[in-house]
């Protein structure tokens, strides 16, 4: 049922954040994961209590745990139903960024206001190319390419031009998303 969710939040254009804070299981847990920046509060919880009632983690936890953390410590997490405090999530490189409780929105609404004032067409454009290279295994050749030919379309870009035009005139740039 949450399937479909879950993939929309992973596949969408624009860049995500996610906020987290207390209890992160299950289908939160894939929710916040399928987001590209996670921070999360001092007080968080996060892990597949699972193991504890002969369930298997869902949500696409299994994908997301591995990519994030490895297939040894994402079965440690499953086999124990360890939860991890946020500062551990940040260690283990879970979550971008633990912070305290009562800094966690403000810390992550300025983040997504910053980056929302950036270029967000080149950001639409590395965020697909990290897709890529974790659902193709793109070599760094590919990679290469891909890169080259993101450029080449990011420098007839209305962004592209400001940004460059910014940086020698030593001022700050107005990217408009075009």
């Amino acid at each position: 049922m949450f399937n479909p969710l879950i993939r929309r939040v992973r596949e969408f254009a624009a860049p995500t954040f996610a906020a987290v804070q207390g209890a992160c299981l299950g289908v939160g847990l894939g929710l916040a994961l399928a987001c590209d920046v996670v921070t999360v509060a001092e007080e968080t919880r996060l892990g597949s209590p699972f193991a504890r009632i002969g369930a298997v983690l869902d949500s696409g936890g299994h994908a997301l745990f591995v990519e994030r953390l490895g297939s040894h410590r994402a079965l440690e997490l499953i086999y124990t139903g360890r939860l991890l405090s946020g500062a551990e999530a940040e260690a283990w490189g879970l979550v971008n960024r633990c912070v305290p409780n009562d800094q966690l929105l403000e810390t992550v609404r300025a983040m997504a206001l910053s980056v929302a004032q950036g270029p967000t067409l080149a950001f639409q454009t590395s965020k697909r190319l990290v897709q890529r290279i974790l659902d193709e295994h793109l070599t760094l050749e590919e990679v290469l390419g891909a890169e080259a030919a993101a450029q080449g379309a990011a420098s007839r870009t209305d962004d592209y031009r400001e940004g460059f035009s910014a940086f020698q005139a030593r001022r700050q740039p107005e990217f408009h998303g075009r």
